[in-house]
């Protein structure tokens, strides 16, 4: 096995990065952000995101940063109980922190910040790659992990259709030891009566909550600005009148870090490879974020396409036996997206009751 590049150091490409180090395949990883630009928002790991997660990390690491969810409680806006549901071994913590924990396994000399990758090409079933405008990188497998709106991506398959989802999300994080003593460990949605509107409230500690808010674009809008100010205003004006609890959530809450999620799906699959080029996560397979399924999904394609690499076979056969392993799984859960999203832009009397807002394969 040669030298691989991976480009892009979110959950998947650190993800890939910790199996790769874990069973001695060379590799580096290249990432545009700073080491410090960990601005985002939180994940939902089912069970099976745990298990892959504790091959490559200390999982005490994680246990520290978030919390285990006991049950889905689903209310409407004023906070009527309309369901609960127990939830098997569901935990959650934010971006940064899980950022945080992959990227102490990574060797300080085989990871590369402030790196801009640009595919010019193909020569003799190689991508032709330059770093940073100028220097040719070098790489007999390259690993794409550069997100659901992948430019290497869209480099190599020109004809994609890339298409907004009717819904987008404002995500936040709030520390307040007093609001988070007030809640237990429990997954909180919110839906307004009229469908197309919730607000999810997750503890993440003793002090911090994650919480986020889905709405549907046809009906709300929020200022392109993307200023803290606007955030907050948006937040006030939707869901100021809602259950006392979120009320104490947005004025107790600050915007400088909010994250706005803009939603967008491929029409249409491609290939999981070109020539020496793999996508694994978002840049593979970008899903809505109904599925809590992202960093999950990003694990397995890492795990499985190390696996793969690690036996050594011809390269064109590897990767087709990736797709083929995981494809089937990613559809599985776009369809069940897809049924998840319909079911949110229902009024709240036409949607099905106990229904989990998570995909299970």
């Amino acid at each position: 096995m040669g030298k691989v590049a991976i480009i892009g150091a979110g959950v998947s490409g650190l993800s890939m990065a910790n199996y790769l180090e874990k069973n001695n395949i060379d590799y580096h990883l290249y990432e545009r952000r700073t080491p410090n630009d960990l601005k985002g928002h939180g994940f939902i790991l089912p069970k099976e995101g745990i298990e892959h997660l504790s091959a490559i990390i200390d999982i005490n690491d994680l246990y520290a940063k978030g919390s285990f969810l006991k049950k889905y409680i689903h209310y409407n806006q004023s906070g009527e109980i309309l369901s609960e549901k127990d939830l098997d071994d569901v935990f959650v913590v934010s971006r940064s922190a899980l950022i945080e924990i992959l990227a102490k396994g990574i060797p300080s000399d085989k990871i590369s910040y402030n790196s801009t990758v640009a595919l010019n090409g193909f020569s003799e079933g190689k991508a032709e790659i330059t770093l940073d405008e100028n220097t040719i990188l070098e790489a007999d497998v390259v690993v794409a992990s550069d997100g659901s709106r992948s430019r290497i991506r869209r480099t190599i398959f020109q004809d994609e259709i890339m298409k907004a989802v009717l819904e987008n999300e404002v995500v936040n994080i709030i520390e307040n030891e007093e609001l988070a003593g007030k809640i237990e460990s429990n997954f909180l949605k919110f839906h307004h009566e009229n469908g197309g509107l919730t607000f999810g409230v997750l503890k993440l500690s003793s002090s911090k909550i994650l919480w986020y808010c889905q709405f549907d674009i046809t009906k709300h809008f929020i200022n392109e600005d993307y200023t803290p100010d606007c955030i907050r205003q948006f937040m006030l004006d939707n869901f100021g009148n809602w259950n006392p609890l979120i009320s104490s959530i947005i004025e107790g809450s600050g915007y400088e870090n909010a994250h706005i999620w803009r939603v967008y799906e491929l029409e249409k699959l491609n290939p999981f490879y070109h020539q020496n080029v793999v996508f694994i996560g978002d840049a593979a397979h970008p899903l809505i974020p109904f599925t809590s399924q992202g960093v999950t999904s990003a694990l397995k394609d890492s795990f499985t396409l190390t696996q793969l690499l690690a036996e050594g076979n011809d390269l064109q056969k590897t990767f087709s036996k990736y797709e083929e392993d995981r494809k089937s799984e990613i559809e599985i859960h776009i369809k069940n997206g897809r049924a998840l999203l319909e079911q949110f832009l229902l009024p709240l009397n036409e949607q099905p009751k106990n229904t989990l807002p998570i995909s299970y394969k």
